[in-house]
């Protein structure tokens, strides 16, 4: 096992916090194993969407890193679909990702996830970049909000939420299919290189995602889920307070598309965007 891709995961907080561990990396493919927490879990011990992200891209970034080597970083996900295909209940589960390409600077995986038993949770197309140390762009700056402050009537509920609260997420606004959630810097957020890790940043945009959807319908007797999310990481995330901005682009009667951006707080610099799919229905 690669020693400097082992140490990443095993030095980065929130692999720890949640629970991960590398169980296998190699030329070909790359494992990590998360037994069940209900720090992890949603109401009724469903493992929360951000989850299978987090397991997800570590997955990829584990082989990705091992493939292209220690001197090619900085590494971030140039791109990530993932598709959710059943909830996990009270259940360990395993990201495996496969390699699919590996160009000088950018490889592409496949990544399932499964429960310890194999029933399918997700399954993720990614491609990760190492930047051979070049240096970021210019980043775009995040087309931010109006500024005003309306928690709405989800504030409290994502604040009992044991895997939302975990990573300090509140609710800034919330109306009529806009939302804006911030993310403070805080260590159990972080990756081994000192910056917010990506699984972090992903479950902050797959939340503020889920917000807008809520957003327009209100409480009622419904049901939800996020049957898929679309995301672009333009340079890897900084340490510091992050931001997401969301807005519903498109509905259709219980589906929603909902475009988010996450920026650094202090500067409005953007460096991840993405689209999250969202279902309620009764």
């Amino acid at each position: 096992m690669t020693d400097f891709v082992k140490d990443w995961v095993a030095q980065s907080a929130y692999a720890t916090t949640l629970g991960m561990r590398l169980a296998e990396v190699g030329d070909q493919a790359a494992s990590i194993a998360l037994p069940f927490d209900e720090a992890n879990a949603n109401p009724g011990n469903a493992l929360h969407g951000g989850i299978a992200v987090s397991a997800s891209v570590t997955a990829a970034h584990a082989l990705a890193r091992h493939v292209l080597g220690a001197d090619t970083g900085p590494w971030h996900t140039m791109d990530f679909q993932i598709n959710y295909l059943a909830a996990a209940i009270g259940e360990d589960i395993r990201a495996t990702a496969r390699l699919l390409r590996r160009g000088k600077e950018l490889c592409f995986m496949a990544v399932d996830v499964t429960t310890d038993d194999g029933k399918a949770i997700a399954n993720c197309a990614i491609a990760v970049r190492g930047r051979l140390g070049k240096e970021a762009a210019e980043a775009p700056q995040a087309a931010g909000d109006h500024g005003e402050i309306d928690p709405g009537f989800m504030a409290e509920r994502i604040a009992a939420n044991p895997f939302i609260s975990g990573r300090g997420i509140a609710m800034d606004f919330m109306r009529d299919g806009q939302v804006r959630l911030v993310m403070p810097w805080q260590h159990s957020n972080g990756e081994a290189l000192g910056g917010v890790h990506e699984g972090a940043a992903l479950a902050l945009l797959d939340t503020a995602g889920a917000m807008c959807s809520w957003s327009i319908t209100g409480l009622g007797k419904f049901k939800a889920s996020t049957p898929s999310i679309q995301a672009q990481i333009l340079a890897p995330p900084p340490k510091g307070d992050l931001v997401a901005y969301g807005n519903v682009g498109y509905r259709d009667h219980e589906m929603y598309w909902n475009d988010i951006e996450v920026a650094e707080a202090a500067t409005g610099r953007l460096f991840a965007r993405g689209t999250v799919l969202y279902r309620i229905f009764s």
